[in-house]
């Protein structure tokens, strides 16, 4: 019955709704129109309420000053909104979590017997400087935009190359030469030099090969002491087995230790890697491995003793042996491909970790930004940073100068 009533009662209300003007002058019972003025007050307030703004789907007013078609939605009830710490560059460099200075740079220079700077086709805008005088102007550029830390690479010619690369620890080398020339001129700047064979070796590798084609570690060993200590002794203040021989490090620091040398640094390449990157280099220095000849084998590449591109875990157990031989830096070789390496060396040692932005890297940043296909300050800028951020505390990287000078601007 309750439900009866209230179905006449809507049934009257629709009814005074919809009679015609004459109609609804005509005077009515209470009870058949006692909810007109009511009804009519609140149609009245929605046609306004139309008038003032669009209908939506969801009732949201439309914002002013966006694009026409953009939809017209309710605040979303989020519990944080990561944005608002994005909002200005001044908020930004607040919480900036990586920075990057010149400081953090070391750059790598290619030297040679030469007078004039000799330009390198694979990496436009390096050149193999003349010892004498083009390693002094890099240099001193390099010092000019903060970058204070360089490492030397010598192009030895090739006549003084040999199977066993005896010329490694000429203390009239190249290498030795560029040495001295760079403390005399500039006292405190931080040099660094490689250590390894295959700059000076007629075969191209990294360590003394028999005639089998086996790469012979503990042979080589003895000659990397004598190189680094020949490197100590023309004034390096870093010297940096690049080799990937077993038990370099140790011995390395004590044979240093025995000449007088317990000041200076070891920065080992610990996790080194045997990569399709290190092309232009070694064009560079004319080291890559040589052809086998008859009743001798030259291994193609130098997989047997750099680590193979697939493994993680591997560059822990490096790690581990070169801080307890007594490496001071650990670095990992190539950069960018390998930041999950640089990120696990950082959570597992106290040293500091170097990353080697390599030729192939540059190579290509380089390309890419002469044919207009990337920005190249703001790409290269990103790649250190990348790098910094994966936990390194130096970068070795031919765009060293530029960056630092472009970090100053």
């Amino acid at each position: 019955m309750a439900f009866a009533n209230m179905l006449n009662a809507q049934s009257n209300a629709l009814g005074c709704l919809h009679a015609s003007p004459a109609t609804a002058l005509q005077p009515r019972s209470a009870t058949h129109c006692h909810r007109r003025p009511t009804k009519s007050l609140r149609v009245q307030a929605v046609a306004e309420t139309e008038i003032r703004a669009p209908a939506t789907s969801n009732g949201s007013t439309p914002k002013n000053g966006v694009p026409a078609g953009t939809p017209v939605v309710e605040t979303l009830d989020l519990p944080s909104r990561p944005r608002r710490n994005r909002r200005s560059p001044t908020v930004r460099q607040a919480f900036s979590e990586t920075h990057l200075s010149p400081s953090n740079l070391i750059l790598p220079v290619f030297v040679h017997d030469g007078e004039k700077n000799s330009p390198i086709a694979s990496m436009p805008g390096v050149d193999r400087l003349g010892w004498r005088h083009g390693l002094i102007d890099a240099v001193q550029q390099a010092r000019s935009h903060g970058v204070n830390q360089v490492v030397i690479f010598p192009k030895t010619p090739e006549h003084l190359k040999t199977e066993t690369a005896e010329e490694s620890f000429n203390p009239d080398g190249l290498a030795q030469r560029s040495i001295k020339l760079l403390k005399d001129k500039f006292p405190d700047i931080e040099v660094y030099t490689d250590v390894a064979l295959d700059p000076y070796s007629s075969d191209g590798h990294d360590g003394i090969v028999s005639d089998a084609g086996v790469i012979m570690n503990d042979e080589t060993v003895e000659f990397l002491c004598r190189q680094a200590v020949s490197q100590a002794r023309a004034g390096a203040d870093v010297v940096s087995p690049s080799d990937m021989m077993d038990g370099r490090v140790g011995a390395i620091r004590k044979a240093l230790d025995r000449e007088g040398f317990a000041h200076v640094s070891i920065m080992a390449y610990t996790a080194k890697y045997a990569s399709a990157f290190y092309g232009p280099f070694r064009e560079a220095l004319a080291s890559a491995p040589k052809p086998g000849q008859e009743g001798r084998i030259i291994p193609p590449n130098k997989k047997t003793y750099q680590q193979d591109p697939a493994n993680y875990r591997e560059a822990l157990r490096e790690a581990r042996l070169d801080e307890a031989e007594g490496a001071d830096i650990m670095m990992v070789k190539p950069g960018m491909p390998y930041l999950d390496i640089i990120r696990l060396l950082r959570d597992n040692t106290t040293l500091p970790v170097a990353a080697y932005h390599v030729s192939g890297e540059y190579a290509m940043l380089k390309a890419a930004a002469l044919n207009g296909w990337l920005n190249e300050e703001d790409a290269v800028l990103e790649a250190l940073l990348g790098m910094r951020r994966a936990g390194a505390e130096l970068i070795l990287s031919y765009y060293a100068t530029d960056a630092a000078k472009w970090m100053n601007k």
